[in-house]
């Protein structure tokens, strides 16, 4: 799995610098490994602070990606950026500004994403495990082929009006709240699905 580098690293201009940046990331963690999971008193506060190619990376398969694991980013405003395959695993993301992001095969895994809004967002393959998505506003964004456990929580959910739930399997009593919530109607503006023919929903 990916390590993330301490949250202070500057952004990298070119890959040499990426790589460096990744050996002081083996080094540093040998000394001082990540903690497992993140708290309030414990996530590194980066909030409203914009994630592009610094802030935490490393490489993987050649390419720089950006991993926020164990970060607080409560309120921060990713609205409309690019982000794919972006680990915000284990990190505090309440009430962020997603809409219209780029969200493709990111993880959320174990994140705390209450209130946060990712309406019109491409969230294609994302990774919401262990999610809880109160107050969580998906109206409108796809959400295709992504990974749903049973431990993802869909109780207080504000919106999946529009959503596109295509391809993502979901458990028998989360497909049943879904489908009963009062705002799983309406039709994705960019892929034309049916938000209730893609939950499989009975009627």
């Amino acid at each position: 799995a990916a390590r993330a580098l301490p949250s202070a690293a500057a952004s990298l201009p070119d890959r040499a610098a990426s790589l460096a940046a990744a050996l002081l990331l083996a080094s540093s963690l040998a000394l001082s490994p990540l903690p497992s999971s993140a708290a309030d008193n414990g996530a590194t506060d980066v909030s409203n602070q914009k994630i592009t190619t610094g802030g935490a990376s490393t490489l993987q398969s050649g390419r720089t990606i950006t991993i926020t694991r164990g970060v607080n980013l409560d309120r921060a405003d990713f609205g409309g950026q690019k982000l794919k395959g972006v680990a915000f695993q284990q990190s505090i993301v309440r009430d962020a500004n997603f809409r219209g992001a780029d969200l493709t095969s990111a993880s959320f895994f174990d994140a705390t994403i209450d209130g946060s809004d990712f309406e019109g967002a491409d969230m294609t393959s994302v990774n919401l495990e262990m999610c809880q998505l109160n107050r969580a506003n998906l109206r409108d964004a796809v959400v295709r082929e992504a990974y749903v456990g049973g431990t993802t929580m869909f109780t207080g959910i504000k919106s999946i009006e529009g959503a596109d739930f295509s391809d993502t399997y979901l458990r028998a009593d989360q497909k049943k709240y879904l489908c009963e919530h009062p705002t799983a109607k309406g039709t994705n503006s960019v892929t034309g699905m049916d938000t209730r023919e893609s939950l499989m929903c009975k009627n």
